[in-house]
């Protein structure tokens, strides 16, 4: 006989129900959410586990990577199908939905999530890093620009993050009464700029070393961050079949609802991860209005643009970029520039 286990996972403490393959309840437990803990549960049940089946979400990796060094073999479901098999129960309750997370890996009733390494984490947390650091800067900047409009000083709307100090330092230092409020936010601000500028040369680095983003950033618009981006959002070129898939998977495509005489597309889906999209948006936009060399993927966007509009246009064009950049990456080539008849 074969046995489904179903964990409910909570920050702190797990549910765990364990069925039969005819679905009838084994045992119910409840541990902490510890790979320890539930593998001493798991190891104390007199019986042989076919699969463990869990809901996707924060202590997914923590847990699937544990759990498999253990030897079990891990089932990492999709949330929202989870959400809408689970609603139809009458009463939600953390046992309920261990319950029929097991039902749902006995019956086969779901879509499997892939678990991404622990080295496309890594460069995901450097990402994320990064990029909390320049909003925290980005956020003192404007807090002092509105503290001078106040005082009728207008800094230029063009002013870099590097030349930031330099300009604004003499304007507070200047005006005794305000130096006592704004040096601290600048120094602040300051020493928030300095540790971006340590972790943008460290991802600069990374993307430099690494192969596969040197061969993605041959393709226009592309930098070592949406290189990186998509590299650690993707993590294994394989798990698609076709490379028309990528482009939906991040929420590329447009929104369909169809039901009886009811039939529209609407606009994109947004689903999936929203770092590679809003990277995929911007080589998309650089290459229409900042790339100066020509290729048919620009012409087919300009050509796009002047119908329905340039959003749109950016929208398509990174469709296409991502369909294009995960080619790249299993064919092991280099972007085709084509010729400069593209342009007509």
């Amino acid at each position: 006989m074969t046995y489904f286990i179903g964990l409910e996972v909570s920050l702190r403490s797990t549910n765990i129900c364990v069925i039969d393959d005819q679905g009838d309840l084994v045992v119910e437990g409840k541990t902490d959410a510890e790979v320890l803990d539930i593998v001493a549960f798991l190891d104390d049940l007199d019986t042989e586990v076919t699969k463990v089946g869990l809901e996707a979400g924060t202590l997914t990796q923590y847990l699937t990577y544990g759990l498999q060094f253990a030897g079990y073999e891990v089932v990492c479901m999709e949330a929202r199908q989870v959400k809408a098999a689970l609603s139809a129960m009458r009463n939600k309750t953390d046992k309920n939905d261990a319950r029929g997370i097991a039902q749902l890996l006995r019956s086969g009733w779901y879509s499997r999530v892939h678990i991404k390494s622990m080295e496309s984490h890594r460069v995901r947390a450097l990402l994320t890093s990064r990029r909390a650091i320049l909003d925290k800067c980005i956020d003192l900047e404007n807090e002092i620009r509105g503290i001078f409009k106040i005082f009728g000083v207008k800094l230029p709307s063009k002013l870099g993050h590097g030349s930031f100090d330099r300009t604004v330092r003499p304007l507070i230092e200047a005006d005794k009464a305000l130096s006592p409020s704004l040096l601290p936010v600048l120094d602040a601000r300051l020493g928030l700029y300095q540790t971006y500028r340590d972790l943008d040369n460290q991802t600069r680095h990374l993307a430099e070393q690494d192969l596969v983003c040197q061969r993605l950033m041959t393709a226009p618009g592309v930098g070592y961050i949406t290189a990186l981006t998509f590299k650690s959002g993707v993590d294994d070129p394989t798990r698609f079949r076709r490379s028309r898939t990528v482009a939906a998977h991040f929420g590329l495509t447009p929104r369909r609802f169809q039901s009886g005489e009811v039939d529209f597309d609407g606009h994109i889906s947004c689903s999936g991860d929203r770092n590679v999209r809003s990277t995929l948006y911007t080589a998309a936009n650089v290459m229409l209005t900042r790339s100066s060399r020509w290729t048919p993927l620009k012409a087919w966007g300009m050509k796009l643009a002047k119908t329905r509009g340039h959003r749109r246009a950016v929208i398509a064009v990174a469709r296409k970029l991502a369909v294009i950049l995960h080619r790249m990456w299993i064919d092991d080539t280099q972007f085709r520039w084509g010729t400069e008849a593209a342009r007509s």
